[in-house]
């Protein structure tokens, strides 16, 4: 069974714009307050934290370019996996705010970047030895991509770009832009999810074999660095004072890996750095992991903790 490439392109862009709108009509009626502030604060501080802890362990029992990688990886977010959570917190009545919807979109891009350093930052250490070994100082790193074209890139992706669009027009239309959308937003969204979900369990069926014969320690990392990074975020939510239902998502946040911008990139920016690691993880591990277990899994630690 295999759903049409771009029959999966349309949902996954349909449910990018359902949710923007969604937190833009959240926003309008909340405003920009402390809690937003605070809220995205945090989600910009986990963008950063998660790749570079994930970077240090990783380089103990992986090259430099595969430790950058998955690092990205798991700092980075998944944004079906956000949407799976947000329906999961609406079915269990849980209340979240809609901006973060926006931290979503924060927290995508700071691991892509600090990605691109290290890697960059090995190839020079690789440089050096090189010069030494050979004498030669006008030897680069062959492939070294230029900063400015994929930082432009990480920053303007066509998704990332989608979702802020929407929740700005959300934001301007506000009561009235959410009556008129509800048939589109609303009543789909159930429906257009659970599909969309049939096509991410197909394709992380087919990317599972890519595991088989990797080092034990990556997949004990697919599994437990999800749930030390969830648990980071719900250090940093309960010192902060956040409600369950946004203490919950950053959580979900944190622990997701993304499987469709960061390995896009990171294949461009990082050949040296092998797929069938960062992505097999991701998808095939990662990712049901979070859908099956972890979502409920975070939002009862933060029920413990928090509610």
């Amino acid at each position: 069974m295999e759903i049409p490439p771009s029959i999966s392109r349309f949902l996954s862009l349909y449910l990018l714009m359902a949710l923007g709108l969604k937190g833009g009509f959240a926003l309008a009626q909340s405003g920009l307050s402390r809690e937003v502030v605070v809220s995205l604060g945090a989600a910009l501080t986990m963008a950063l934290v998660v790749p570079m802890v994930g970077y240090v362990v990783l380089c103990r029992f992986l090259s430099g370019f595969d430790a950058a990688a998955i690092a990205a990886t798991y700092g980075s977010v998944s944004a079906v996996t956000f949407i799976t959570a947000v329906q999961h917190l609406d079915n269990q009545g849980v209340a979240f705010g809609g901006h973060m919807a926006a931290a979503m979109a924060l927290m995508e891009s700071p691991a892509m970047v600090f990605a691109v350093v290290m890697a960059n930052h090995v190839r020079r250490k690789m440089n050096v030895s090189a010069n030494l070994t050979h004498g030669n100082r006008a030897l680069k790193a062959s492939g070294n991509p230029r900063m400015g074209g994929l930082l432009h890139e990480a920053l303007t992706d066509g998704a990332q770009m989608l979702l802020l669009g929407a929740m700005v027009i959300g934001v301007l239309t506000g009561e009235a832009g959410q009556l008129a959308m509800k048939p589109f937003s609303v009543d789909l969204f159930k429906g257009m999810l659970a599909f969309f979900l049939l096509d991410m369990g197909l394709l992380a069926a087919r990317n599972m074999p890519q595991i088989k014969g990797q080092s034990l320690w990556l997949v004990v990392y697919a599994v437990l660095g999800p749930l030390v990074h969830a648990s980071l975020a719900l250090v940093m939510a309960w010192a902060l004072g956040f409600s369950v239902g946004n203490a919950a998502l950053l959580m979900v946040l944190s622990a997701s890996a993304s499987y469709i911008a960061v390995p896009a990139v990171i294949r461009h920016a990082i050949p040296e750095a092998s797929p069938s690691l960062y992505f097999g993880m991701s998808l095939g591990l990662t990712f049901p992991f979070n859908i099956l277990l972890g979502i409920p899994l975070y939002l009862h630690a933060a029920h413990i903790f928090i509610g």
